[in-house]
C-alpha cells in the first residue's frame, strides 16, 4: 500500500468552536488538493490548547476569573452529539480522507483531551482519550482509560494515536506495538526541538510510520483577553513553535521538522517499509523475551456509577 499523508501545522481559532471547524474544513481541503489520503491535526486543535493559562488556580485556591476562563473553554469544546461534530464527520467524507484530529471533548461536566479517527466515508472509527494529562493539564482535563486505546484496521493500514507525553510511557507504546500499529499518530503540544528525537525513537522502536502534529500558535491567534503574564502580550509572540514531522520506520525524517510557521507537511508512505524494518527488529516478535517480560493491559471501561437491573426496577 502506497499513499500520501499530510500533517497539519497551524492554529485553531482559539475558543471559537464554529470558526475552528470551518478552518479544519479549509485545511483539510488544502491537504487533499496536495494528494493526501491521511490528514493528521495537532493535539487539542478543536478548539485550543490553552498554552500559558493558569485558570486562576493556586494550591487551595481558585479564582472567579479562572472559573470564567474554564467556562469559556468548556463552551468552545466539542460534544460528540453536536452539529459541529457531525460537520467534522462530513469534512472527512467530502474530502475522502482518513482524518485524525485532536479535540477537547466534553462529556458531562468533564473535558477530555481526545484524538478522533474518522474514515473516508465520514464514520467515527474510534477515539483515544489521553490517559495521562501532564502537570497543569490535570486541572482542566479528565483521565481516559484503557477502553479508548484502539489500533484500527483501515484501507491505508492499522492506525492509532498516542497523545503528547503519553509517548514517554514505555508500556503504552508496547501495547500499541502489540496491536500491530503501522500508522502511529502523535498529536502533541510539545514544540521543543528535543521532540524530534522522541518520535524518531518511536518509529525505530515500533518499526512504524510516525505522524507528529503540533500547533503553530501566536498571541494574535488568541482573544485579546487571553490570560497571560503582562510581559507576554506582544501580538507576535510565538506561543507554540510547531516542530511537526513525518518519520519512517527506520527513523528517517520524510517531512519536517517545520518550525515557526504554518504549514501542511506531505510525505509518500509505503507500508512495505515496515516489513523491511522488522527484518532485524520486532519489539513484540522475534526481538521480545516473553519468558522474562510480560505486559498486562486493562481495556475495561471504568465508570464511577454502575446501574444494576434492581436499580432500574426501583426507578420504574
Amino acid at each position: 500500500m502506497k499513499f500520501k499523508a499530510a500533517v497539519i501545522q497551524d492554529s485553531p481559532v482559539v475558543f471559537n468552536l464554529q470558526s475552528t471547524i470551518d478552518k479544519v474544513e479549509s485545511l483539510t481541503k488544502k491537504a487533499k488538493f496536495k494528494g493526501a489520503d491521511l490528514v493528521v491535526f495537532p493535539e487539542a486543535f478543536i478548539s485550543s490548547y490553552p498554552k500559558g493559562m493558569d485558570f486562576g488556580a493556586r494550591v487551595g485556591q481558585r479564582s472567579s476569573k479562572g472559573r470564567e476562563d474554564f467556562e469559556r473553554y468548556f463552551s468552545s469544546s466539542l460534544a460528540l452529539d453536536s452539529k459541529e461534530y457531525l460537520k467534522l464527520l462530513d469534512i472527512a467524507k467530502k474530502n475522502k480522507v482518513l482524518l485524525v484530529i485532536g479535540v477537547i471533548e466534553k462529556d458531562g461536566g468533564t473535558l477530555y483531551c481526545t484524538a478522533l479517527h474518522i474514515s473516508k466515508s465520514g464514520k467515527l472509527l474510534g477515539k483515544h482519550r489521553k490517559i495521562m494529562p501532564t502537570a497543569m493539564e490535570r486541572l482542566i482535563w479528565g483521565f481516559g482509560d484503557g477502553s479508548t486505546m484502539p489500533v484500527i484496521k483501515t484501507e491505508l493500514g492499522k492506525i492509532g494515536s498516542v497523545i503528547c507525553w503519553e509517548n514517554y510511557m514505555p508500556m503504552m507504546r508496547m501495547g500499541m506495538y502489540k496491536k500491530g500499529i503501522e500508522l502511529y499518530c502523535t498529536p502533541t503540544a510539545d514544540d521543543r526541538e528535543t521532540w524530534l528525537a522522541t518520535v524518531q525513537h518511536i518509529a525505530l522502536e515500533g518499526r512504524c510510520f510516525v505522524f507528529s502534529a503540533c500547533q503553530y500558535l501566536t498571541r494574535k491567534d488568541c482573544p485579546t483577553d487571553y490570560s497571560l503574564e503582562e510581559n507576554k502580550n506582544d501580538p507576535n509572540l510565538i506561543l507554540m513553535h510547531g516542530g511537526s514531522c513525518i518519520i519512517s520506520p527506520l527513523g528517517k525524517t520524510l517531512a519536517g521538522p517545520s518550525r515557526d510557521k504554518a504549514e501542511i507537511l506531505i510525505a509518500d508512505i509505503d507500508l512495505n517499509e515496515i516489513i523491511k524494518g522488522k527484518y532485524d527488529f520486532d519489539a513484540v516478535g522475534h526481538y521480545s523475551r516473553p519468558d522474562i517480560f510480560e505486559l498486562k493491559i486493562n481495556e475495561k471501561y471504568n465508570s464511577s456509577v454502575s446501574l444494576t437491573n434492581d436499580d432500574i426496577k426501583e426507578k420504574k
